[in-house]
């Protein structure tokens, strides 16, 4: 039916001209005496490109203007309808049409008479949208691409490549090397100028992990990550800069590129810390201090200002656990390859599980040597299946890697101490934002059960516990301060898990280290009330929130403060820090908050920052500090992360633009309309 009525339409269509055939703008038009319609124009976008011309009597054909293609249209009474014209023109097959490039972005063909203006709708179809070509869009999405997927820049000029452009889109004009790397560079310049934006309206302060990267070159690539909290009360953080070091040893090296950093993102006077994925020597920190006291308030003295990663000390420690007995990881690394290497042999092994009913659900599988955590994964599944390993060679004969009993007792004592190291640093990887407060609790459990494995009468268990006790009370003497105040700072704990947790850690001593930290605290707190609000955007907005514009009420507190309110104003300034003060009280002997799992620590501070204004500012800095710099793919990491040999081929202001722009992609940051075009 709806072909039917199709059909009828073009009929009337076509007999609608006039009542005797007529030659009009070359198209004969035939009319036969039984229909009299009135005068109707076509409406069909499909006749500014096409002619209906006379082959024979009762046979017309549509002919395209453009390529001159003729095309059936009607015969007899049998009409073939427009669409297989609209396709023509619509999907591109039309050869002349190709040829047209205007600034090689491609118009409708509308032909001019009698000098009228040209008409503005385009053929549109449910199927197939006419989507004008636009070459600076494709080479943009082209750009887009190879930064999200780290792409070589080079594909652009691959055969392959440039054969399935041309074959999906013959208008594309190929770009070479140069050419996308210019449009790489243009993509992190505009997310940049939107970047710098969000950072400039912060209300807080900023703070930096350094994570530094090798190549086959020895040249050392600093990744600086930025983290700070927004006016919504949401933890952030964005790469800033990737910075090459030819030196990357050197005590230069990290204060270079900071020094760097903030000068590009224009920090000063907002860094609040500094946390290093790099072992640093102690005339690198002297070199560092200065930089960073030198234009930013030296908060606490500078005890808050360097902190190391827990990531890479979480590394060490199980470094040197699998290295304490290597050959009975070895062996046992050996017995997994023997069976995963063989599909028969894995066979055989599964037979022999299934007869001897062992219960474990672990999957074995070989460890990646520069990842520790595969290792204990191997480790900790090899040991519940180590009766099949057993008696495997009753199975197969050829087996004959099997580790004695006494090796199954080590690896189980090997994975007792890498457990609670792999679920500490596993948050890492499963938490968006890890803060100091999780790992306050991680680090003071792990050190005081390694503080009771010093004492084991087994001389292989203490002495183990006794290199792993070393590195991790190293961490918690330069991180123990931040990580406490963090917990004070969540309404759950307060001084209250500092307390406990002290007590655990150091008996006796407890009261003089609970001092410490709330003295520290309170200090800072004076700190922030004596510094000055900043004058950023996000501060005028809250300052003004309160505000609907209501002329009357300004002038009339205006007028108020000019009738002797200034003297009031001098009485608030000289009482303000008693008062401050007591803010910090009053938090700190209120009752402690139930312990929700869930609990948004954030959320708790945006919904209280009225109730403690000063209190809230130092929480949102407090919080904001990273308590590790390196990515959670590199989490479990035990060699320094090395860049590949094509991007350390390029140049290094090339890397740092495929390297940033990607994480700034990631979080899908507005574009600006005009596109940066830049050549090199």
């Amino acid at each position: 039916m709806l072909t039917l009525m199709t059909g009828m339409a073009e009929i009337t269509e076509a007999t609608n001209m006039e009542t005797t055939p007529v030659e009009n703008n070359n198209e004969l038009a035939l009319i036969t005496p039984e229909t009299q319609p009135k005068r109707r124009k076509k409406k069909s976008m499909v006749w500014e490109y096409f002619t209906i011309e006379t082959v024979s009597a009762g046979c017309r054909r549509a002919c395209c203007n453009r390529c001159k293609q003729s095309f059936a249209y009607s015969t007899g009474s049998k009409v073939a309808g427009t669409s297989h014209l609209k396709r023509h023109i619509a999907k591109g097959t039309c050869p002349a049409l190709l040829r047209d490039q205007y600034n090689n972005q491609l118009t409708p063909y509308n032909p001019k008479t009698g000098g009228s203006e040209p008409r503005k709708r385009r053929y549109r179809s449910p199927s197939s949208p006419f989507i004008p070509f636009d070459q600076d869009r494709c080479r943009h999405e082209i750009a887009r691409m190879i930064i999200m997927h780290e792409y070589p820049l080079h594909m652009v000029e691959h055969p392959g490549f440039i054969a399935f452009v041309q074959n999906l889109q013959p208008r594309f004009d190929k770009v070479s090397f140069n050419t996308v790397q210019g449009d790489c560079v243009a993509t992190y310049l505009r997310e940049k100028q939107s970047l710098m934006k969000l950072i400039e309206g912060i209300p807080g302060r900023v703070c930096l992990t350094l994570d530094m990267w090798t190549s086959n070159q020895t040249l050392g690539y600093v990744f600086i990550t930025g983290h700070f909290i927004d006016f919504e009360w949401k933890l952030q953080s964005r790469v800033l800069n990737v910075i090459m070091e030819p030196y990357p040893d050197s005590d230069s090296a990290l204060s270079h590129a900071v020094a760097a950093c903030l000068s590009d993102w224009s920090l000063e006077g907002k860094l609040f810390s500094l946390t290093f994925n790099h072992p640093t020597s102690e005339a690198g920190l002297e070199n560092l201090r200065p930089l960073l006291c030198t234009k930013n308030p030296l908060i606490l003295n500078g005890q808050l200002l360097l902190g190391n990663c827990i990531a890479r000390t979480l590394s060490s420690m199980a470094k040197d656990v699998l290295g304490a007995e290597h050959e009975v990881v070895k062996k046992i690394r050996d017995s997994v390859k023997y069976v995963k290497t063989s599909e028969s042999h894995d066979e055989k092994f599964v037979q022999v599980k299934n007869q001897l009913q062992v219960p474990s659900e672990k999957s074995l599988i070989l460890d990646n040597q520069t990842q520790w955590n595969t290792t204990y994964q191997m480790l900790a599944a090899g040991s519940e299946l180590k009766e099949v390993f057993n008696c495997l060679d009753t199975s197969d004969p050829d087996y004959k890697l099997a580790p004695s009993i006494e090796d199954w007792k080590v690896a189980e004592t090997l994975c007792t101490f890498l457990k609670p190291l792999f679920d500490a640093a596993s948050i890492l990887t499963t938490t968006t934002n890890p803060t100091a407060i999780t790992f306050f609790h991680e680090a003071w459990k792990i050190h005081a059960d390694l503080g009771r494995s010093i004492t084991n009468e087994d001389p292989f268990i203490s002495n183990i516990a006794k290199s792993m006790l070393e590195k991790i009370d190293k961490y918690w003497k330069d991180c123990s301060l931040i990580l406490a105040i963090a917990v004070v700072m969540d309404p759950r704990f307060k001084m209250k898990l500092v307390e406990f947790s002290f007590t655990k850690i150091f008996g006796e001593d407890a009261p003089t280290y609970i001092k410490i930290v709330d003295d520290g605290i309170h200090e800072l707190f004076l700190e922030y009330v004596a510094l000055p609000l900043p004058l950023t955007p996000t501060y005028t907005e809250e300052g003004n929130a309160g505000n609907n514009g209501k002329t009357d009420e300004s002038q009339q507190g205006n007028l108020l403060s000019d009738q002797g309110l200034t003297d009031f104003d001098v009485y608030i300034m000289e009482t303000s820090s008693q008062q401050m003060k007591s803010e910090l009280d009053q938090y700190l002997e209120e009752s402690l908050l139930p312990r929700v799992q869930e609990f948004d620590v954030l959320g708790w501070w945006k919904l209280n920052k009225m109730k403690y204004p000063t209190l809230s500012k130092m929480a949102r800095d407090i919080l904001s500090i990273p308590v590790s710099a390196a990515a959670p793919d590199s989490v479990f990491d035990i060699i320094i992360k090395q860049l590949d040999e094509y991007r350390s081929s390029l140049r290094p202001e090339t890397v740092e633009a495929l390297i940033c722009a990607k994480d700034w992609l990631h979080y899908g940051s507005e574009e600006s309309n005009a596109l940066v075009k830049m050549e090199f």
